[in-house]
């Protein structure tokens, strides 16, 4: 184990981010540890009454150019990465007056948050960080014998150590130590690229990389023999991954992909507009409403597929009210996210005590775009975000018939659900309600037909006569290949249908839907989500 020990002696400490910067070097001190510093922060810890050596006399320059010379030097790198072990390397730090740096803390220029601030492209530039990236790599590089801190987080691991061992640090605790430094300039370097590939319209890059920052692990993945955890990307978009959690237990992976479903779908809504609800299972919507309120907004969305909807996920696209808190609480919950909520909702939430509530400060906004990946063998699939909305679009009638202004506005709404149905899609919807949804089907047949069933189910279970699909609409994600689908729709009882078109027997599916009287509208615009 004593191989594994090294002593520190020197500390560089150079931080953008100065939390807790000085209670930390003012402990590295009281173990005898000897300070070196940079620009602000050399000020900082020098006005706290602490002994810190300006970076400017170890190196005989002066910053410069703003600031963006200044570690870049022998005397910082070579103290850095020379091998205590190493005799060539200990003969050239005498020759050169080079004293080791037995720890590093760096933090970087705050990039990510200048762009998501929106600020300039020469300000964004201006915050990227080049001395930071090289000093953090150099030190875990050399990791052997430097310890180099890149998270406040660690600075108590640290002091601990130096603590229990006299002054040294271990080799497990460098190594720990080198691998999140790696992984922090890479998410960092990740940042930059991807947004300089935005700024510039590179559409494809030759290169794409993602970074993140640990959120928590989680318990485990889809399945319970697969590890996982969730990560905060640097784009600023409400969701999930912003949402304050409230109460109730650990998130699991499927809440948190459950949830940024539900969310993203309440998020057509618009709630200066309407109120809105969506309660998903599995990623896919069992119900989508909207009304005057959430409460009714609610029960008109669990009355689509009141058994999917028992342990489903609820999404809110308004402020969550003691009302609607008291309706979603009277069945099992998994989660209920929503922009905010009053003081009576908490309340009546903090019955449930395994209910996760988050909220999320506001709704991600359906037209901005951003990067969206997922994984495939060896490689990467990386589109931009659809971010099409049904009410930019020009929907065009082709049959006789056009809808109604009433049909029109259930297209529209059921077009917006579609959007978030895994393809093949097939959803019915009636006064701004949805009352049946087929989804992820090899055929768009089947998912007529199951989502057809799925209302008279729900009409037999409220004791209905028929059920709601009658006098309904029906949105298809993509077009109907032929005109089996939208028959079966038709004899569901939908009287107007709304799909982007852009088939070969497109005016076979017309004048089967000419034949019954139906109204057709065309969008141009296909909504597959696998």
């Amino acid at each position: 184990m004593t191989e594994n020990l090294r002593r520190a002696s020197r500390a560089l400490i150079s931080v953008s981010d100065k939390f807790g910067v000085v209670e930390f070097a003012r402990a590295l001190a009281e173990v005898g540890i000897e300070l070196i510093s940079t620009g602000g922060t050399r000020k900082i810890l020098s006005d706290a009454g602490l002994k810190v050596l300006d970076v400017s006399d170890l190196t005989g320059f002066p910053e410069m150019m703003d600031g963006r010379v200044k570690t870049l030097h022998p005397a910082v790198h070579g103290g850095l990465l020379a091998i205590r072990g190493n005799s060539e390397h200990v003969k050239a730090m005498r020759a050169h007056g080079i004293r080791p740096i037995d720890i590093l803390i760096a933090n970087l220029y705050p990039f990510e948050t200048t762009v998501a601030r929106g600020a300039d492209f020469a300000q964004c530039i201006e915050n990227i960080d080049i001395g930071g990236p090289a000093m953090i790599r150099a030190a875990a590089k050399n990791h052997q014998d430097v310890a180099v801190l890149v998270d406040a987080n660690d600075y108590a691991a640290l002091i601990e150590e130096l603590k229990r061992h006299d002054g040294c640090t271990t080799l497990a605790l460098r190594r720990r130590l080198a691998a999140k430094a790696y992984a922090r300039t890479a998410a960092y370097d990740a940042a930059i690229a991807n947004w300089f590939a935005s700024a510039i319209k590179e559409l494809a890059p030759d290169y794409r990389a993602f970074g993140g920052r640990l959120i928590e692990a989680l318990r485990y993945g889809e399945n319970p023999h697969q590890s996982a955890a969730f990560y905060r990307t640097p784009e600023l978009r409400f969701g999930v991954a912003t949402a304050r959690q409230v109460q109730g237990k650990q998130l699991s992976y499927n809440n948190i992909n459950d949830t940024d479903a539900a969310y993203e779908c309440v998020a057509e809504f618009d709630p200066a507009r309407t109120a809105a609800c969506a309660i998903i299972k599995h990623a896919n919507p069992c119900g989508v409403a909207e009304a005057d309120s959430l409460v009714e907004a609610y029960r008109k969305a669990f009355a689509c597929d009141k058994t999917s909807a028992f342990g489903g996920i609820v999404a809110l696209n308004r402020t969550l009210d003691g009302e609607a808190a008291r309706a979603i609480t009277e069945i099992f919950t998994e989660v209920i996210i929503a922009p905010n909520a009053t003081d009576e909702a908490i309340a009546l939430v903090a019955a449930k005590k395994n209910l996760r509530l988050l909220l999320a400060d506001g709704l991600p906004d359906a037209r901005v775009g951003g990067l969206t990946a997922k994984t495939v063998s060896g490689g990467l699939l990386v589109q931009t975000r659809d971010n099409a909305v049904v009410d930019d679009m020009d929907l065009r009638p082709v049959t006789r018939r056009a809808p109604t202004n009433a049909e029109l506005r259930d297209l529209r709404f059921a077009f917006r659900v579609a959007k978030h149905v895994k393809s093949n899609t097939i959803v019915y919807a009636k006064d701004s309600a949805t009352v049946g949804i087929g989804a992820g089907q090899m055929s768009r047949v089947d998912a007529a037909r199951i989502a057809a069933r799925k209302a008279q189910d729900a009409a037999r279970e409220a004791g209905l006569k028929e059920p709601a699909t009658k006098g309904s609409v029906v949105a298809s994600d993509a077009f109907f290949p032929f005109a089996d689908g939208l028959l079966v729709a038709i004899e569901a009882g939908a009287t107007a249908v709304i799909q982007p078109g852009g088939s070969m027997r497109d005016d076979e599916v017309i004048a089967a839907a000419d034949a019954h009287g139906i109204a057709m509208v065309f969008t141009g615009t296909r909504h597959f989500r696998h």
